[in-house]
């Protein structure tokens, strides 16, 4: 839980939502640093009760655009609003219905679970009584319950995540920003990390979610932005951004760098489709649709070419082909918060 600013995050009651159902909608945000356009002309909008994967390459925008419909940063254009008020005008009724959860859990180690959601109710100024019974409650949603006295010290990654997220939740937002927030997780930590998401948004809290792993905003996200040089180039649910690179892919493997452009040219000639060349990988792969006898047709025709395979695949696109496909580049190593 991200509570370096907390002076203004209060105690408000009650939640709203943008018209037509948005919780979070932004137009035309602009913010500069000296000569470089953090964010220019970034729209979104993530409807209420949705999680919104945010995904793009670093120093896309994606951190600032997070930061400014947080009110911790002000747009120097545009518009925003979260939870039906302008971030702008009205930062503190934003911060009275949004959590804010970062990439390192913001935990005192030597408290336990409940010590700390305690200390996050009384810094959002409830009750002693509001307090622990928020507390309780909270343990008992994220599945912290027998865990709840023990130091967090004494905790696993996922545990600590799933506590974090709790604090996060203190207030029972309507808008909850994740930044990362499986980092540094096992498997087991992280689907438990994705189950108390999942179980926020069956509540009816609505997730703007940053992620290096595109695996997980795949588990995640009923709708994916992808974001480059401050603006959204490419939306759609999971599968829509998918079915745009059309059917299959057939993605190879060639044994030398130097067969990367044979290949390429081999299989744009047997598909009449662009082929996408990853150098580092030296990996080639091309959409073929569903036509059936494709692979068999490309094989073919580089064994004629004499190009050696090291790697053949057909396969149903992923959200990194798809990222790939609208930045030119492979997100596991592009992509940060």
């Amino acid at each position: 839980m991200l509570y370096g600013e907390l002076e203004g995050w209060g105690h408000g009651k009650g939640t709203g939502v943008t018209t037509n159902g948005a919780a979070i909608a932004a137009e035309g945000l602009r913010k500069r640093y000296r000569e470089r356009f953090a964010l220019d002309g970034f729209d979104l909008r993530v409807d209420t009760g949705t999680v919104c994967g945010l995904l793009g390459p670093n120093g896309a925008g994606k951190t600032t655009s997070v930061r400014i419909l947080s009110t911790l940063l002000r747009p120097d254009g545009g518009r925003a609003e979260v939870a039906g008020f302008d971030v702008t005008r009205q930062p503190e009724e934003v911060r009275y219905r949004i959590g804010l959860v970062g990439q390192h859990p913001a935990l005192d180690e030597a408290l336990s679970g409940r010590q700390n959601l305690l200390l996050f109710g009384r810094l959002f100024h409830l009750g002693r009584r509001r307090a622990q019974r928020r507390a309780a409650e909270l343990l008992e949603r994220f599945g912290l319950a027998d865990v709840g006295e023990r130091p967090v010290r004494t905790y696993s990654g996922g545990m600590r995540r799933r506590l974090d997220l709790a604090a996060g939740m203190v207030l029972a937002p309507a808008v909850l920003f994740l930044d990362e927030p499986t980092t540094g997780l096992d498997p087991r930590g992280r689907n438990e990390v994705w189950e108390s998401i999942r179980e926020l948004v069956r509540a009816g809290t609505t997730v703007l979610l940053t992620t290096q792993q595109l695996d997980e905003a795949d588990q995640l996200a009923d709708r994916i932005s992808v974001v480059e040089a401050g603006r959204v180039i490419a939306e759609g649910t999971p599968d829509e951004l998918k079915a745009r690179l059309g059917g299959d892919r057939i993605e190879l493997v060639v044994g030398e760098t130097a067969d990367l452009a044979v290949a390429a040219a081999q299989m744009r000639r047997v598909v009449d489709d662009e082929p996408t060349v990853d150098v580092e990988r030296r990996a080639v792969s091309v959409g073929v649709g569903h036509r059936a006898g494709a692979l068999v047709e490309v094989l073919r025709a580089l064994d004629a070419a004499q190009v050696t395979v090291a790697d053949v695949a057909l396969r149903r696109p992923t959200l990194d082909d798809v990222f790939l496909h609208v930045t030119g580049h492979r997100a596991n190593s592009e992509v940060v918060a």
